[in-house]
């Protein structure tokens, strides 16, 4: 399944569109603003919440929630002892971990458990600014959670960007 995100700058209050290759809209990520932490949704077309997403206000490192009908589902931070800069560890609540790794700010990254890749993130086959792809290999993926992932990492790794260049 091959998805295009059509990202305005991410930053609180931003809203986005995530679409299918023919361009069917099928995804809201929905930037609440006026919050003291980033905070999204994750809607279905019918409006319907499928996934909450927010970045914990105290944590030793940034580090952001993922939730599903008020149930923590996940956590995602930059993995702690890393040689790799942009490599992040995704701790699912039943105890699995996803490891996503890839030059992050380029949006170019994967999404693997134990090795086995469940999604590709791209900008490399697209020419329109500021979208880029989201190949969900596995048919039976979380599709939402994975998407909410790659939305996380993107978040985290521009945190930390500004961060190191001053401005946060």
């Amino acid at each position: 399944m091959r998805l295009l995100v059509r990202e305005r700058l991410f930053g609180v209050g931003d809203d986005y569109w995530i679409e299918d290759a023919a361009g069917r809209k099928l995804f809201l990520v929905d930037g609440k603003a006026m919050r003291l932490r980033d905070t999204f949704e994750l809607k279905h077309t019918d409006g319907r919440v499928l996934v909450e997403i927010r970045r914990k206000l105290i944590s030793l490192r940034e580090t952001m929630v993922i939730e599903r009908d008020g149930e923590e589902l996940a956590e995602v931070r930059r993995k702690r002892l890393s040689l790799l800069r942009n490599h992040y560890r995704v701790a699912l609540m039943d105890g699995t971990e996803l490891d996503v790794s890839g030059k992050i700010l380029d949006r170019e990254f994967a999404i693997e458990y134990d090795g086995e890749l469940l999604a590709q993130i791209s900008r490399r086959w697209l020419t329109v600014r500021d979208t880029y792809g989201v190949d969900i290999v596995r048919e039976d993926a979380d599709v939402s959670l994975l998407i909410a992932v790659a939305v996380c990492v993107v978040v985290l790794a521009d945190k930390e960007h500004d961060k190191e260049r001053g401005e946060g």
